[in-house]
């Protein structure tokens, strides 16, 4: 197995560590304790579990352009980069939604949005034919990337500017999410052959 894709599944398996962190209650005198600065206050846990989340992100630039620039891409890899970003992103946004930080229905849109495209573009291989990602699904994973980070931070810095800068970028990624899944069957509509069903 190739670095990429080593890189690929670490991503993978830090999803369930972070989950832990941010999930499970254990007694623990440390996994209790909080940073508090003021008003704000962010436990340790949680604080573990988003720095998790930020590397784990990260990762995803990291192994496709190793992937890319040393001529490593794979099946193998084609096929768990994706998954491994929409389950990255949809075990959090659950979890963020069971801890009352992120409206359930945000979450279902933005997991919804995921299974369709992914759809959409196993029906275009199958068809013989590649969906590239576009400048609007780049800026979902951009923008979802952020607004999860602010959500497990509890909102820092803004939080002493009284900025909802979590919320509204949230928000944001919903629309986004919505637009670009839109902007996507639009563009692709050819692949959806109803005519052939």
């Amino acid at each position: 197995m190739n670095l990429p894709n080593r890189i690929t599944l670490a991503r993978i398996f830090m999803i369930p560590l972070m989950l832990v962190f941010l999930l499970v209650d254990i007694e623990a005198a440390w996994w209790s304790y909080a940073i508090e600065i003021g008003d704000y206050s962010l436990p340790l846990n949680q604080l573990i579990a988003a720095l998790i989340f930020i590397i784990a992100a990260s990762t995803d630039g990291i192994d496709g352009y190793i992937a890319r620039k040393h001529n490593l891409v794979t099946n193998l890899g084609k096929l768990l980069d994706p998954l491994a970003d929409k389950l990255l992103v949809a075990s959090v946004l659950i979890a963020l939604a069971a801890m009352g930080k992120c409206d359930a229905w945000i979450a279902i849109v933005i997991i919804a949005r995921e299974f369709a495209v992914t759809g959409l573009r196993e029906v275009a291989l199958l068809e013989g034919s590649v969906i590239a990602a576009s400048n609007w699904g780049k800026a979902k994973t951009i923008t979802q990337i952020v607004a999860i980070s602010a959500l497990l931070l509890n909102n820092f810095p803004f939080v002493w500017l009284n900025v909802p800068f979590d919320v509204i970028l949230i928000w944001l990624a919903a629309l986004i999410t919505i637009y670009s899944g839109i902007d996507y069957f639009v563009k692709n509509k050819s692949v959806l052959n109803f005519s052939k069903m």
